[in-house]
């Protein structure tokens, strides 16, 4: 039986730092993950993509409160539009690859509990990068809440609860099982409660996590703008993490060596996923996606296995 993967992509793979968002910026990096994971589906996997939408949803929330001409859309409406704009770039440079029709964009909604302590304090990083006074200024007209974000700056930040369920699951099992590569729960899915929408942006790492789940994939691929997970990073003992155990990446975890900024959240659903049965998780670059699935190849980025491949073969 063909195996599946779900991939996930971050909204700055589309929108790449020092970038400002033009179609054809987002079209040239549309191309190049769609060559990532024509390379994965090219080694025997089915394939669903799940993106994340920070960039382009916290630049269409500013577009939105540009104007009195038109209305402003609520937070989850624009996620919506994201999911329609970041989802045609990507089939469309599948397509052009794996021929017309080959992947298909599905609108995905996600639940999530009203009662989510996430609702009362915003974490999830929005839009473009400002400086302290701007971002000051934004924050007291406009009643955002905003958070300095890698150094680089002051973001947006919204609520991010956590997915409970997926609306759209039996039709994205429909269309992966009649051979199609879906695009799904873009910028992590519609969030919704008790049939409302809800205002939020949810993670798509943890939207990802969650789909895979459900669709019974055997791998999440966890796609970030480095190679390797790293030990001490930043420090003199820095060191790359090739092939570990969901144990150890635990460990790592509960050691304070992945903080909740940058590699914590990646780490978060690949032990989430793994302890649920999956049985592998990657963390790499575009580049080396398909090698580090496979474990073919001189170089290779992260992979966590829930259990050691030679266990594995001994059972």
């Amino acid at each position: 039986m063909t195996k599946t993967a779900v991939v996930a992509l971050g909204g700055n793979a589309l929108t790449r730092v020092g970038q400002s968002g033009t179609c054809d910026e987002m079209l040239a990096n549309a191309a190049a993950m769609a060559s990532a994971v024509h390379a994965v589906i090219e080694a025997g996997w089915r394939v669903v993509i799940v993106h994340g939408n920070g960039p382009q949803v916290g630049n269409l929330a500013l577009q939105q409160e540009s104007t009195a001409l038109v209305p402003a859309q609520p937070l989850p409406l624009l996620s919506a539009m994201t999911q329609g704009l970041l989802g045609s770039l990507l089939a469309r440079a599948i397509d052009l690859l794996r021929g017309p029709g080959t992947a298909v964009a599905l609108v995905t909604h996600v639940t999530v509990d009203a009662a989510d302590p996430a609702f009362g304090s915003p974490s999830k990083p929005i839009g473009p990068f400002f400086e302290p006074a701007e971002a000051r200024r934004l924050a007291e007209a406009r009643g955002w809440v905003v958070q300095p974000d890698s150094g680089r700056g002051y973001r947006r930040v919204v609520a991010s609860p956590e997915p409970a369920g997926v609306v759209e699951i039996d039709a994205l099992r429909a269309l992966v099982d009649a051979g199609h590569l879906v695009i799904a729960g873009g910028g992590g899915g519609i969030p919704i409660h008790g049939g409302s929408l809800a205002d939020a942006v949810i993670d798509k790492d943890r939207a990802a996590g969650l789909i895979a789940r459900l669709l019974g994939a055997q791998a999440l691929l966890l796609v970030t703008a480095v190679d390797r997970v790293m030990l001490d990073y930043g420090q003199p003992t820095q060191s790359a993490l090739s092939t570990i155990t969901a144990a150890d990446a635990a460990r790592y975890l509960a050691e304070g060596q992945f903080p909740p900024g940058s590699m914590g959240p990646k780490i978060e659903a690949a032990l989430r996923f793994l302890d649920r049965g999956g049985e592998l998780a990657v963390i790499t670059s575009p580049d080396l996606l398909a090698a580090t699935l496979t474990g073919a190849g001189a170089r290779s980025g992260t992979r966590i296995e829930r259990v050691p491949a030679r266990a594995e073969r001994g059972r």
